[in-house]
């Protein structure tokens, strides 16, 4: 799951809780990204997020990570090749929350990214009518996993997703930001 967690907040540990739940996943890895390219203002110091995320998530089978800073890949289907030459032996999924799901055609080779590993997205509130009616999500209609299958997500070879309803945690970045309670300021 990668994402510039600028900061990490609960909402986040609970979908990736989710996800370890519904996927049938053995880990999650959350890649602290050093940036986004479709956002236009930078976020906060890598090491200030990856602090910060590291003490949001706790769990003994998911790892808090800046795999992305150490190779120097800046989108995800990048970051994904590289992985799996990596790791040839593990079977990676991607992970996201239907807000991301929604735009996901933006991101570069995001049909790459379908036809590399499968894709498990989670309910985020407001969002689960713009992903389910998404292009991606159109695209890919014959390839999808209803939820209710989504244990099967960690072993399906792609293209393979699968959208999930989760209880709504309202936590948002941006509004973390926006309060003032997230005082970190980029570098």
């Amino acid at each position: 799951m990668g994402g510039s967690f600028d900061p990490a907040h609960s909402g986040h540990a609970h979908i990736t809780r989710e996800a370890l739940k519904r996927f049938g996943l053995d880990r999650v890895w959350w890649l602290v990204s050093p940036g986004n390219p479709l956002k236009a203002r930078g976020p906060a110091p890598l090491a200030d997020r990856m602090k910060h995320a590291q003490k949001v998530m706790r769990h003994p089978r998911v790892e808090v990570t800046d795999i992305e800073a150490r190779l120097g890949t800046r989108y995800t289907a990048q970051t994904i090749a590289r992985l799996q030459q990596m790791y040839p032996q593990v079977r990676f999924v991607w992970l996201m929350g239907a807000d991301n799901m929604a735009q996901f055609h933006l991101w570069q080779d995001w049909r790459g990214i379908m036809q590399s590993v499968p894709v498990g997205v989670l309910a985020r509130p407001g969002e689960r009518i713009s992903a389910r009616l998404s292009r991606a999500a159109a695209l890919y209609a014959p390839y999808r996993i209803p939820g209710r299958f989504g244990h099967l997500l960690g072993r399906a070879t792609a293209p393979a997703w699968c959208f999930v309803n989760v209880p709504m945690n309202s936590s948002s970045s941006t509004a973390i930001r926006a309060s003032g309670a997230w005082s970190t300021q980029p570098g």
